[in-house]
């Protein structure tokens, strides 16, 4: 069975909206994020990042760091408003997304990857799909903007697996939910959307 693993880059007070205005580069770093890509062969995504990663990774070459990957690479796209993506390899997930991501899961391949999409990841986790989660926490506040768990989430058991500091001040953790497992794929509340459709 294929494992669905999540990382999103997230500030010291819970933050994952606009990463691109308060990352910071670290070539270890990306090294490993490369590497998990290099598992991986399909990119979940919810409407919001989907849309965003769309109108910029297109325009990066093969001399841009993992833009073969992300233009290549098969991608599902979890919306109820998105009809037509033009992006490459993309295709909208139809129907309930829980009982479709299961479905994925089922498949032969590589993991599957999802990239940002708080949203989804939460609904992820909701249905006990989610293998693990990744969080590079970076040393920054921002004050505002959209966080991955909020009052609506719901309460959730994690298990630290590795751990890792770089020189930026960045500190990855690697969880994994303590209800899910490698062959549960139990579907909950399957009628639940998700948010960022």
């Amino acid at each position: 069975m294929r494992k669905i693993n999540a990382w999103l880059f997230m500030t010291l007070d819970g933050v994952i909206e606009a990463p691109e205005k308060w990352v910071i580069a670290d070539d270890d770093m990306f090294a490993a994020v490369e590497a998990d890509y290099a598992n991986s062969d399909a990119l979940l995504l919810g409407r919001r990042t989907y849309e965003t990663f769309a109108a910029s990774w297109p325009e990066r070459g093969s001399e841009v760091p993992n833009a073969d990957w992300m233009n290549n690479t098969r991608k599902y796209v979890a919306s109820t408003t998105l009809e037509s993506p033009e992006w490459n390899n993309s295709a909208v997930i139809e129907g309930d997304v829980a009982e479709a991501v299961a479905r994925l899961k089922q498949e032969d391949g590589k993991d599957i990857m999802v990239n940002g999409s708080g949203a989804l990841v939460r609904t992820l986790m909701r249905n006990h799909l989610l293998d693990e989660l990744r969080l590079f926490v970076h040393p920054v506040v921002v004050g505002s903007g959209r966080r991955l768990f909020d009052a609506e989430s719901d309460p959730v058991e994690f298990a630290l697996v590795d751990s890792q500091a770089y020189n930026n001040g960045v500190i990855s953790l690697t969880y994994k939910p303590t209800g899910a497992s490698d062959t549960d794929s139990t579907v909950r509340d399957a009628q639940q959307p998700v948010a960022d459709a």
